[in-house]
């Protein structure tokens, strides 16, 4: 079921900052996308295996800055994997005895994908993305 690491998602106090170092290392760096349906601010960081995502909280109701209010200095907030069939692998997860998070209906995720989130207890304290390729 699982496909390619489609990104790593890392939540950042400082959006701007954080583009910048990536940029300054060489890495082409996306402008950043505003996200109203998820709460967030994105830039994508694009490296030749894999992308980071780099996440800023959009409002106060974001879940992100939830995250960064218990990790001030930021962290790594999730792993996305890439799937073929985004209700297939919902169904694989749950067979498993993991949850789906939220309503259990898919969301377009930033790349204008179907995704899905799994509850990060079932994942060994990982939250896991998977977006339908």
């Amino acid at each position: 079921m699982l496909g390619p690491l489609n990104h790593v998602a890392i939540a950042v106090p400082d959006l701007a900052a954080a583009t910048d170092r990536y940029a300054q290392l060489g890495a082409k760096v996306s402008p950043p996308q505003d996200l109203p349906e998820h709460g967030v601010t994105i830039v994508f960081v694009e490296l030749p295996n894999t992308k980071i995502e780099l996440l800023h909280p959009l409002g106060a109701a974001s879940p992100i800055a939830g995250f960064l209010e218990k990790n001030p200095a930021g962290g790594i907030h999730h792993l996305c994997f890439e799937v073929a069939d985004i209700g297939a692998a919902a169904e694989t997860v749950r067979a498993t005895g993991a949850r789906i998070l939220g309503d259990g209906t898919p969301k377009i995720g930033a790349h204008g994908k179907p995704v899905l989130f799994a509850h990060p207890k079932d994942f060994h304290g990982a939250l896991v993305e998977f977006e339908e390729s």
